[in-house]
């Protein structure tokens, strides 16, 4: 019989095609930002496995479903739906801080490569707003989690849609869930979902957007991070932490109005895609270790030091034994109050 997960992981799994900064092409492999997640936490608490939730058509590959179970990961809560979905995801990185979805034929094109006949058809959502009312085939419901999932105790929402995130979060805490972390859609981060912010972030241990999403949200109303974390910490949330990519994280403390600045780990630069959510992952594992907002803030930048290190879901779970230890060490150093 299966061991009940200590960790509960909701997002989203993709079919990623990608041409990393260097230009090299990573075509048709396992992505999605519940599987990087999975990994973030996985770097520091491999066992109990985390129990992952989340939809795919009957199209998505059964391998590498199977290979999450090799990996250590309960996918039981993974529900193949009888139908076709379409779940692929182009990237095209110009340099380390700009990723393009659009037109993956041109990027090819200049790098003198045809299409991939796989992606062939492809056309990207053009910053979709998420929908109040609608549910998507990938949005979570309540009948998704496997019954034995819902005596976990820690949880992490990756970017889904505006109704899974108002939704889970109630149901998490009535079955008495103690941490409930959350990584917004960006289509939730809008002027046009300004009076749903509220609501959504009320009751979370940590609200963890990017900069880029809390400036959108901000927009025409400020624009001082440090403000807009306040103003966002002040509708319920214990932390609210802010990615910044290479520059490292922020982190405000309602509690105490305290403001920590995280640089990021100085690691070996290869390919960025995941690195936001293994993050996530790697916050929700260091604070169940610490109960310490700031230690759970290092523990997911030092995940995300070792997912950009290599291409591919899996790179920093092959990481040399010690190697994430010595990185939180070593940037304990760096963190600074301001």
């Amino acid at each position: 019989m299966p061991t009940t997960p200590r960790y509960l992981l909701a997002g989203q799994l993709r079919r990623d095609f990608s041409i990393t900064p260097t230009g090299q092409m990573r075509l048709d492999v396992p992505g999605g930002n519940l599987i990087y997640a999975a990994v973030g936490l996985a770097i520091w608490e491999p066992d109990p496995s985390p129990g992952l939730i989340a939809r795919v058509g009957e199209d998505f590959p059964q391998e590498w479903l199977a290979e999450l179970g090799r990996r250590g990961f309960d996918t039981r809560g993974i529900r193949v739906l009888p139908d076709a979905i379409d779940l692929r995801s182009f990237y095209f990185y110009s340099d380390r801080n700009t990723r393009l979805t659009g037109d993956p034929v041109a990027h090819f094109g200049r790098l003198g490569q045809p299409i991939p006949k796989s992606l062939l058809g492809y056309r990207p959502a053009a910053a979709p707003l998420d929908s109040r009312t609608r549910l998507g085939p990938t949005s979570l419901r309540q009948a998704d989690i496997p019954e034995d999932y819902l005596n976990a105790h820690l949880a992490h929402l990756c970017p889904l849609d505006y109704l899974t995130h108002s939704l889970l979060p109630a149901v998490l805490r009535q079955a008495g869930f103690i941490t409930i972390t959350l990584d917004p859609s960006p289509g939730t981060m809008t002027p046009t979902f300004w009076d749903d912010i509220p609501a959504l972030v009320n009751g979370l241990t940590a609200f963890i957007p990017a900069e880029n999403e809390v400036q959108s949200l901000f927009h025409g109303r400020g624009a001082d991070l440090w403000e807009m974390a306040a103003a966002l910490a002040a509708y319920g949330c214990e932390f609210v932490v802010i990615k910044r990519g290479e520059r490292g994280q922020l982190l405000y403390d309602s509690a105490s109005r305290t403001r920590w600045e995280i640089p990021a780990y100085p690691a070996r630069f290869v390919d960025p895609t995941g690195a936001g959510d293994a993050f996530c992952g790697g916050f929700l594992a260091g604070y169940h270790l610490t109960f310490d907002p700031l230690e759970a803030v290092l523990h997911g930048n030092v995940s995300a030091s070792l997912v950009v290190e290599g291409s591919g879901a899996y790179f920093a779970l092959d990481a040399l034994p010690g190697l994430a230890r010595a990185r939180l060490d070593a940037l304990r150093e760096s963190a600074r109050r301001v």
